[in-house]
């Protein structure tokens, strides 16, 4: 936990950064100074509480959405937080759940983005982001200790793509369940519970580093992704707007 967790210290510095727990929803959260007090966070737990009860009620009855590695139909007159996991899962070709990080750090970062003066927004939620700024953002490959590029290569991407979502899944960082052992497969999309459940089907497509050109090209194939990064061990392929930097 504290290898997945360190990243977190790498935060912008112009940022206040401020943490929020409500069960498996565990946030980063990095905003200006002066925005964050009792009244927002309550205003924000409360919102994350309400999207999870849904969520939870809904698997009560249910349960086939939070065990399913493949997309699923869902009733119309489900929530939304399961209308969009599930239309995300469709798109990528995954189980609901591979979206739920994402969602909720895209829930809380919009809830925040409605906040006067609050322009910059960073809402990380293992490994999942939302990203709202007014400037360009330059973001760290983390694939693994052992991996070459961790602490090597970042990403760079313009200001003109936020807000979205910067998802990361691995096969073999972390504890997530993958069918793959991707180092790392980092994908940009402007809905981030369409990003997550895509970086977990370009993650379970990584057999070797052999693997990694067909499983980018495949996440570039999905409508509205924007980039995709791909890491298995010293073998890296890169596709749509981002910019690789040299840390």
């Amino acid at each position: 936990m504290i290898e997945e967790r360190s990243y977190r210290l790498l935060f912008p510095s112009e940022l206040e950064q401020h943490m929020l727990v409500v069960g498996e929803t565990d946030l980063a959260i990095c905003l200006p100074k002066n925005i964050w007090n009792e009244a927002v966070e309550k205003g924000l737990r409360d919102k994350i509480i309400e999207h999870r009860q849904y969520l939870q009620d809904f698997i009560v009855e249910y349960p086939q959405f939070a065990a399913s590695h493949q997309p699923l139909e869902v009733p119309l007159a489900a929530p939304p937080v399961v209308q969009k996991m599930a239309a995300a899962a469709k798109a990528a070709g995954v189980g609901p759940m591979a979206a739920v990080a994402g969602y909720f750090s895209q829930l809380a970062g919009e809830y925040l983005n409605r906040l006067p003066g609050c322009s910059e927004i960073i809402v990380e939620n293992g490994g999942d982001i939302f990203i709202a700024s007014t400037q360009e953002r330059i973001i760290g490959v983390y694939a693994g200790k052992e991996n070459p590029f961790t602490g090597k290569i970042a990403v760079r991407l313009a200001a003109e793509l936020f807000p979205c979502g910067v998802c990361t899944s691995s096969g073999t960082v972390g504890s997530s369940f993958s069918y793959g052992v991707a180092d790392a497969a980092m994908i940009v999309a402007p809905d981030t519970a369409l990003a997550d459940a895509v970086a977990t089907a370009a993650a379970n497509l990584v057999k070797d580093g052999d693997c990694v050109a067909a499983a980018c090209n495949y996440a570039m194939s999905i409508p509205t992704v924007q980039a995709a990064l791909i890491v298995c061990g010293d073998q890296l392929a890169a596709a749509g707007q981002l910019e690789l930097v040299q840390i």
